[in-house]
């Protein structure tokens, strides 16, 4: 088991992420190999303890929080990388640090969030300082215990029943890492930290993903040029929180040196999201959207509440605290009509929804730095066509758009299949781009081709 373990975990740290699509399937099965034999628990904590406690102390904010700035250290501490609960069969080539920062919510307030930097071993082989990514995670779910600084600690977690949650990005930051970039992690609003996270929302999301990166910047005894460059990196919910920080940018973060941004089918449009979600694996992220939406705009909780069934209400009150594992396992292929009193495309078309959810789209904005979008044309989930609107919207706007079309043929559309593996297949792609931007290469913008 062991030696299994250990090749598989150098494969996924050290290839080419096109390698991962091969062997995902593999990782998994011996992963849940690992929780049928028993988690380990987090270094240094009491198997006793009630599941979190050990987090309580750091992901707790101070009340008031300190003053200062967006991006502002909170309070740090050494993070233990682990690509699976042992922490002995395999390992991330780099150190981590536990962060809490200062960010700023939807509605303009300061927020502590919480996230990961990664500083490599290995040296920078490009040209320049050693560059920053910031990266933006794909849905983890809306229960604290999901947050990616919790399970780089962990490799998986697991409680009991359906609570289980494994890292799904660690193949590429462990990737990235070992490539020489440095990586910070957010957590984004809510999530680990007290406070329900408001899953999708674009303002929150990319002005969390900008502050990571000043945050990073702001850590003492790191080699990071303060003024060095910075990409933005993310997938489906962490491709629309990067697109949000590319537009959001020249106004929020101006300081920041961005030269690029990867974002992979970036859910640009929400109320596109509806039709494609409903009866498929992923319906239950509906409860995540409608929960981020009552937190950060509490003005629409009774039209929500007065349009859902007692199916809906149970739906919104197990979502806030499931990782998204337990949430597919408990509503996968469930058809939305069954939570709602009415259509629910019809309840996202009336007010007040219907302005809070046109607040979320994305491309209003221009980016002041080259893009690359990635999407599939037949995403089960999250749709080609809002994010060909998105480069388009861009790119009237003089932005330097390059939009990728992956073709893979529709496949098992319901269990979202083409979504993810598109990830998996066009990352190295991606990671090209990126690592182009950094040594300052031409770009290949396609406006008007797409």
């Amino acid at each position: 088991m062991q030696h299994t373990w250990s090749r598989l975990a150098a494969t996924y740290a050290l290839a080419p992420v096109s390698a991962k699509a091969r062997a995902i399937a593999v990782l998994i099965g011996v992963a849940l190999c690992v929780v049928a034999m028993g988690v380990a628990p987090r270094a240094g904590a009491d198997p006793s303890d009630p599941p979190g406690l050990q987090y309580q102390a750091f992901y707790t904010p101070p009340d008031p929080l300190p003053p200062g700035r967006p991006g502002d250290l909170i309070r740090t501490e050494p993070s233990r990388l682990v690509l699976e609960p042992s922490g002995q069969l395999g390992a991330y080539v780099a150190s981590g640090t536990r962060i809490m920062y200062r960010s700023t919510d939807a509605r303009g307030n300061p927020v502590a969030v919480t996230g990961t930097y990664f500083e490599p071993y290995n040296p920078w082989p490009g040209n320049g300082p050693r560059p920053l990514i910031s990266l933006a995670v794909a849905t983890h779910g809306q229960g604290d215990q999901c947050a990616p600084s919790r399970l780089f600690n962990q490799g998986i977690h697991f409680s009991s029943g359906l609570d289980i949650a494994f890292e799904s990005e660690e193949g590429f930051i462990a990737t990235m890492v070992a490539r020489g970039f440095a990586i910070v992690v957010t957590d984004y609003e809510g999530l680990g930290t007290p406070g329900v996270h408001t899953y999708a929302n674009r303002v929150a999301q990319g002005q969390a993903v900008l502050d990571a990166a000043r945050a990073a910047m702001r850590l003492p005894a790191t080699p990071l040029d303060p003024h060095g460059p910075v990409a933005l990196w993310g997938f489906s919910q962490g491709g629309g929180a990067v697109a949000s920080a590319a537009e959001l940018a020249p106004s929020y973060a101006p300081e920041l040196s961005v030269v690029g941004t990867y974002a992979s089918a970036p859910p640009a449009d929400l109320t596109e999201l509806l039709p494609y979600a409903d009866g498929s694996v992923a319906v239950g992220i509906v409860g995540y959207f409608l929960n981020g939406l009552i937190a950060a705009y509490p003005e629409t909780a009774p039209a929500i509440h007065d349009k859902l069934t007692i199916y809906g209400e149970d739906l919104l009150d197990k979502t806030q605290h499931q990782c998204a594992n337990e949430t597919v396992l408990t509503y996968a292929f469930h058809h939305l009509q069954e939570y709602f009193t009415e259509d629910p495309q019809q309840l996202v078309s009336e007010e007040p929804l219907k302005s809070v959810f046109d607040l979320q789209r994305i491309g209003r904005y221009k980016p002041n730095a080259p893009v690359f979008i990635d999407s599939n044309r037949y995403d089960p989930l999250v749709p080609w066509t809002a994010a060909n609107q998105l480069g388009r919207d861009w790119c009237a706007q003089g932005t330097d758009v390059q939009f990728w079309t992956n073709e893979q043929p529709p496949f098992l559309n319901k269990t979202a299949f083409n979504h993810y593996l598109t990830y998996l297949v066009d990352g190295e792609r991606g990671m090209k781009w990126i690592a182009d931007r950094f040594n300052g290469l031409p770009t290949t913008p396609n406006c008007g081709q797409f």
